[in-house]
């Protein structure tokens, strides 16, 4: 299974990003699929997870009301909408694929996920 994310860049604070994962996988529909981000010397986070129905979604607490998580399964890809970027959100943003299908509570640690994109990185600037 491969994650392509891409969508990262240099923004001014208060800018907007929108981030994308697209994989080739056919059962990308069955899985939950998650955001997480990793800040220069700090450890891997997470940040948004949307169910397998995409009836549920999930949030850390500095991404509420700024980030909204979404997909489209026909297209197999998940997307990160990021508004009112701040500086504490530059890091490299990784995709990951829930490790068990059809389940709406994919968790919010890495472990509950066994497939990772590369990553890109989203810079901020004050």
């Amino acid at each position: 299974v491969q994650l392509q994310a891409c969508g990262g860049g240099l923004v001014q604070a208060g800018g907007s990003l929108r981030l994308s994962c697209v994989t080739s996988e056919r059962t990308f529909s069955r899985f939950a699929m998650g955001w997480f981000r990793q800040a220069p010397g700090k450890e891997r986070e997470f940040v948004a997870a949307i169910g397998w129905s995409a009836g549920s979604t999930y949030y850390t607490k500095s991404a509420k009301g700024r980030f909204t998580i979404s997909r489209d399964n026909a297209k197999n890809t998940v997307y990160l909408q990021m508004n009112s970027l701040r500086p504490e959100d530059t890091a490299i943003y990784y995709c990951a694929r829930c490790r068990n299908a059809f389940t709406d509570v994919p968790g919010t640690t890495q472990d509950g996920y066994d497939y990772w994109g590369q990553g890109t990185q989203v810079t901020v600037s004050s």
